[in-house]
């Protein structure tokens, strides 16, 4: 297992700050054993400086609340956003929002931005860093909109679509990581354990 790799991480309790089930899916494919405990900070939806800094203030508010009330334990978190000409798209509230969201994504690129941040409270331990992938959606008619609203996948999903669903017959093509869209970074995520355990060696 690729974990066994990085020094120390054995020593410690391992919390997923989310209870998103896609994260929690994602990481458990590659091999790591956490808890979850959601995180009750209230993400916010309105830009910072920039989207960047939107998903970095959330993914750490998020880890930091989580990692005050378990300071041994190693915290993972994470925000995940779609944004299009630099306004975000939330999860639809009907079908219509759907509808709206997918027509502006509609043949166009778009981007999805994630914030991860790890935190090791005991050590004062804390790393964030953020990944986006551009995400080009074809050409698609009303008719091929309204039936992908009609599977029902649109309504828990950034943007109105779920690229590890049915809603991958809507993308033409990625530039950067897929994992990031699906709601998780994997690789950026194990490059950061990796220096971040380097950082706060655990006795």
């Amino acid at each position: 297992m690729l974990f066994s790799l990085i020094e120390n991480l054995e020593k410690l309790d391992i919390v997923l700050a989310s209870v998103s089930p896609r994260r929690f899916e994602l990481l458990k494919q590659i091999g790591l054993e956490f808890k979850v405990i959601p995180s009750d900070f209230e993400e916010e939806i309105q830009h910072q400086s920039s989207i960047r800094d939107l998903v970095l203030h959330n993914a750490k508010h998020k880890g930091l609340s989580v990692a005050e009330q378990n300071p041994k334990a190693l915290v993972i978190s994470a925000d995940t956003v779609v944004a299009i000409d630099d306004q975000v798209l939330g999860k639809p509230e009907n079908e219509d929002d759907a509808f709206r969201m997918l027509q502006l994504l509609n043949g166009k690129t778009h981007q999805v931005y994630t914030g991860v941040g790890l935190f090791l409270k005991e050590y004062e331990g804390l790393m964030l860093d953020t990944v986006c992938t551009n995400v080009t959606f074809r050409p698609l008619s009303e008719e091929e909109i309204l039936a992908y609203i009609n599977t029902g996948e649109p309504f828990d999903k950034a943007g109105a679509y779920g690229i590890q669903g049915q809603g991958a017959l809507l993308v033409e093509r990625i530039e950067g990581c897929y994992y990031n869209v699906v709601g998780f970074p994997l690789t950026k995520f194990f490059l950061m354990l990796k220096e971040f355990m380097k950082h706060y060696i655990i006795g």
